[in-house]
């Protein structure tokens, strides 16, 4: 399968997103996690949506792959504002995201 490096990829940033969530939530300051929060998620669903098309082989993918990279970025931004090992862990794997679908695109 072609497509099986950036599926990988996608793979790991979602993990990595569904925990940095998760440890969000064990932060003592969680409102100032929200919106952390809500990225991961939102990132998570988006690299899950594009993962499962990349594996059934659909040929119009490039506009979500487009979408996955700027949702990519925008968490990896969010999860850099904050110190935590769990966010910085997870702004990494948003960035090799990002990267991957980029490279994909080109």
């Amino acid at each position: 399968m072609e497509n099986i490096n950036l599926i990988k990829v996608l793979s790991n940033c979602i993990a990595s997103c569904n925990h940095c969530a998760d440890a969000c939530l064990d932060e003592d300051n969680i409102p100032m996690m929200v919106d952390c929060i809500r990225t991961d998620r939102a990132c998570a669903e988006i690299c899950r949506t594009t993962m499962y098309l990349l594996s059934s082989n659909y040929k119009d993918i490039q506009d979500m792959i487009a979408y996955c990279y700027k949702t990519c970025m925008k968490c990896a931004e969010e999860c850099e504002r904050h110190s935590m090992a769990h966010c910085q862990q997870c702004a990494k794997a948003c960035r090799e995201c990002a990267s991957a679908c980029k490279a994909y695109l080109n």
